[in-house]
């Protein structure tokens, strides 16, 4: 089984992730927001890998900085778990709709970070839960593990709805990248 566990410590939060691919998609997710933790189960179950998250952070300043190192800390343990990539699929895309949303996501874990953020979200909040942070959380990750990623709303207006499509088309999306496919390093240069 491929599997890293990656821990951060810092004044503003400490975060423990274990990630194992070639799973079944389990998760148990702490992070005190009760929004990502949901879209981080989806990452799990649509992606087929095993998440653990215990996450604490500065909650009463800030959620940015918890969500922000959620995604350091998920981008890490990914690119750890990969390795050299040797034998992966490397791209990954999916559509996937929810109710009247329809989000589209493609990825290619390149080694070089890139994302395009195309979600417009008509809604600043869902529940208590800043929807710009969704951007955030993407950008720290796609950094972190050193991929492309690009997200585009193709249809939508529930801000709940487009954000769900969107985590379960990434998680889709990555799934595919990282099944193995067993034809060495996917690139001409020969590493990634």
């Amino acid at each position: 089984m491929r599997q890293a566990t990656v821990n951060r410590k810092t004044k503003e939060t400490t975060i423990s992730i274990t990630l194992a691919i070639d799973s079944e998609g389990a998760s148990r997710v702490e992070t005190g927001l009760g929004f990502l933790d949901h879209m981080l189960d989806l990452v799990a179950r649509h992606a087929a890998v095993n998440l653990t998250v215990q996450a604490k952070g500065d909650l009463h300043v800030d959620d940015h900085h918890l969500v922000e190192d959620v995604g350091i800390v998920l981008g890490q343990a990914l690119k750890d778990v990969l390795g050299k990539k040797e034998g992966i699929a490397r791209y990954g895309w999916s559509v996937a709709p929810m109710d009247e949303s329809l989000v589209m996501c493609a990825l290619d874990l390149s080694g070089r970070p890139y994302l395009a953020y195309g979600l417009e979200l008509p809604a600043k909040r869902v529940k208590q839960f800043d929807t710009e942070l969704i951007e955030e959380f993407f950008r720290a990750f796609v950094n972190s593990a050193g991929m492309n990623l690009h997200i585009r709303q193709m249809a939508g207006r529930n801000t709940h709805h487009l954000i769900e499509a969107a985590f379960k088309a990434f998680a889709r999306a990555l799934g595919q990248a990282i099944a193995i496919t067993g034809r060495g390093v996917p690139s001409t240069k020969g590493v990634l």
